[in-house]
């Protein structure tokens, strides 16, 4: 109930009218808070559907069941907006949209909100934490950033000793709030390392604006150090998605021939596209336009998909396994 009230009423505004519809399914935290604890706590409707949440069952369940908010992943949406077919302004009842699981790409928010005309509210949750704890506002989006703390939580930033970082500095992000877990089942070890007291281990990296919003770096084990210097992976994934060709992006650290780990791309592109040599150079050029140029990938691979979670996460370790496979053969 602590959810609902300050995440699905405090900030999502929920209420008896909203019809609502999550792509993620009840057994997820995301999906259990979105279709089914935010509107029965309001008295409000959701939509349950078994079947995958592919772009076409989307798309036909925001024109024919009529939801007021749409709960979905970045790849989801990324992969709604490459798709004919998206509802467009008009065709729908949506008032809001959200979106968590890993950080919203600046590029799929804007193209979100100027096809269908609404807002994705970005934010990011945990499982340990029933839902989310940092978020945007409705009507004060800013893509490209998480947010604030929810009411009713608050958030830190800690170096490798537990001790703050300077504003401005990337740390892990520690929450504290009314619906923390206490333990994990029959893992000791993992409880421990966890639940530190008041505070909860989020595994996330984060570093704050000069107006206090949290940005997300990416997982701890996901950020790359080039050049001595931190690289989130998900800066760079963000810069790829800005090119008109790319559909998905996932990178991951790679060592050269010298041992120095340098950034490694995996692109899916949007249907029509083919890959080509000079497309490699051109998105490498790209990426150099958009972030410092040390930060550009150093190699590109096209795949037809990448491994994601069942709700849409992108599971870099398994592109990490592979490649570490690839190396020892």
């Amino acid at each position: 109930m602590a959810t609902a009230r300050l995440f699905g009423q405090g900030v999502l505004g929920i209420t008896e009218n909203d019809v609502v519809y999550s792509a993620a399914k009840l057994f997820f935290a995301y999906g259990l808070g979105n279709a089914l604890t935010f509107p029965m706590s309001v008295g409000g409707s959701s939509v349950l559907v078994s079947c995958r949440p592919t772009p076409d069952v989307v798309n036909g369940i925001l024109r024919k069941a009529a939801p007021t908010l749409f709960c979905g992943v970045p790849t989801l949406y990324g992969s709604l907006l490459a798709t004919p077919g998206l509802v467009e302004k008009g065709e729908h009842r949506l008032r809001l949209c959200t979106s968590a699981g890993e950080a919203l790409p600046v590029e799929v928010g804007r193209s979100w909100a100027r096809r269908t005309g609404v807002e994705i509210v970005d934010g990011i949750g945990s499982t340990e934490m029933l839902h989310i704890f940092v978020s945007n506002r409705p009507g004060a989006i800013r893509y490209g950033v998480t947010g604030t703390p929810v009411p009713g939580y608050k958030a830190r930033l800690v170096d490798e000793v537990r001790q703050e970082v300077a504003p401005g500095e990337v740390g892990e992000m520690e929450v504290s709030g009314p619906t923390a877990a206490t333990h994990y089942w029959n893992n000791r070890d993992k409880t421990r390392a966890t639940f530190l007291g008041d505070w909860v281990k989020t595994g996330d990296k984060f570093r704050q604006d000069a107006d206090g919003n949290y940005i997300h770096c990416g997982r701890a084990d996901d950020m790359l150090k080039v050049g001595g210097i931190w690289v989130s992976p998900m800066e760079v994934e963000g810069a790829l998605l800005g090119h008109a060709a790319i559909l998905e992006a996932a990178v991951i650290g790679v060592a050269d021939e010298q041992g120095l780990v340098k950034p490694k791309a995996f692109v899916v592109l949007k249907p029509g596209v083919a890959a080509a040599p000079d497309l490699t150079q051109a998105l490498k050029d790209y990426v150099k336009t958009c972030l410092a140029p040390y930060k550009y990938p150093r190699w590109i691979e096209f795949v037809e998909e990448l491994p994601k979670t069942a709700t849409g996460k992108i599971q870099r370790h398994v592109l990490r396994n592979r490649e570490a496979g690839a190396a020892t053969l």
